[in-house]
């Protein structure tokens, strides 16, 4: 099985990022593509031998499917590592640069559907998205 990586630079605290990315609420507001696409439902059982189900689906309601499966370790601000439901294994990396700026390294085993370079663009989309969430989060109250 290959590996496909994807990393971005987020320009906030390690500690806004470590919590907006494995809290449900923020979850929601950020795990998916693309703006014709949203996040209705995330559940996120944060523990290692714990279960998530992020619930991705177009907003025309078109078309949605459920990201899910369990988190094997979890190191806080450092390391997650989860497989999904299809066996496929994931880890996420948390690199401090300096005191606002960390790096995010995903390695994730590809699927035998679609190309590389597809999945690879994918979920570099999502860690986009998710990188313009966290860089505009004021300490907001989510509802």
């Amino acid at each position: 099985m290959s590996y496909i990586t994807v990393e971005i630079t987020i320009l906030k605290p390690l500690d806004l990022i470590w919590e907006c990315f494995t809290d449900r609420d923020h979850i929601e507001e950020w795990y998916f593509a693309s703006q014709d696409w949203h996040c209705p439902n995330a559940e996120n059982n944060f523990e290692v031998g714990g279960t998530f189900n992020y619930r991705m689906e177009a907003k025309d309601e078109d078309f949605g499917f459920n990201f899910t499966g369990v988190f094997d370790e979890i190191t806080t601000n450092d390391v997650i590592k989860y497989h999904l439901d299809d066996g496929r294994k994931v880890d996420v990396k948390f690199k401090n640069e300096t005191e606002n700026s960390v790096k995010l390294i995903q390695n994730f085993e590809a699927e035998k559907e679609n190309p590389h370079n597809l999945q690879k663009k994918g979920w570099f989309a999502i860690l986009n998205n998710f990188k313009n969430y966290v860089e505009n989060y004021e300490e907001q109250i989510i509802e």
